[in-house]
């Protein structure tokens, strides 16, 4: 799913009072709350956004079933996999949140990966490979995630890709049980991260009145095309 925005906007965090917090959630939760057709995902939805922006832990389906006060896991997990919602879209509304409260002419986007440790072999594009998280080669998940940075310190992240190593490209049958298209082809890293950068600076990422933000990027250098400013030729 799309990354989850880590700060309120200025405005709220110069109120006080515990009001403030689920005010703002509720401001951001109403610009998606449409693309949740039916009441049962709307209010799983919220829930599983609350579970992780909650301050558990650990952060799994019956971690976050039990906040939201569930009796197991598979409501999320119906939320997550069944379902009709459009997570392309969310992230969308996701973007135009964070640029309208946190852009700033000076702000980049900033693209970087991360790993998720895993113990079993199901998991969409795991294998044993190289976890920057971990320090070391280790059963995992790989993602690509890009994040919008102001001067002030405001982050929130924007989009996600999920590396898919070519151990799983070439095997189309775990793609498909594991609900991969089969126009889902292998992309390096660098590959990713070029793919949203693009995409923010498409859908015009900046602050009104301000130039686009510029991309800049963590991972190895995103191909040709990019200027070492990070601006697009």
């Amino acid at each position: 799913m799309t990354g989850v925005v880590e700060m309120v906007p200025p405005e709220a965090v110069a109120v006080p009072g515990p009001a403030v917090w689920p005010e703002a959630f509720a401001e951001l939760f109403a610009l998606v709350a449409g693309e949740f057709a039916q009441a049962p995902s709307r209010r799983r939805a919220r829930g599983y956004l609350l579970g992780l922006l909650s301050h558990g832990e650990r952060k799994n389906g019956w971690t976050i079933a039990e906040f939201a006060g569930d009796a197991g896991p598979e409501g999320m997990q119906r939320l997550l996999n069944f379902y009709a919602w459009d997570e392309d879209r969310v992230r969308d509304a996701l973007r135009r949140y964070v640029v309208a409260a946190f852009g700033h002419p000076g702000g980049v986007l900033v693209a970087d990966e991360t790993g998720f440790l895993k113990k079993g072999q199901m998991s969409a594009g795991v294998q044993r490979q190289y976890s920057g998280t971990a320090g070391r080669v280790e059963n995992c998940q790989l993602g690509v995630f890009l994040a919008c940075a102001a001067p002030d310190g405001s982050r929130a992240l924007i989009d996600r890709e999920l590396y898919l190593p070519g151990s799983w490209t070439d095997d189309r049958d775990r793609c498909r049980e594991a609900g991969i298209g089969d126009d889902v082809g292998f992309a390096t890293k660098p590959e990713l991260a070029r793919k949203m950068l693009e995409r923010a600076v498409a859908a015009g990422c900046h602050s009104p009145g301000s130039p686009p933000m510029r991309p800049t990027a963590r991972t190895p250098a995103c191909g040709t095309g990019w200027k070492s400013s990070g601006s697009p030729t």
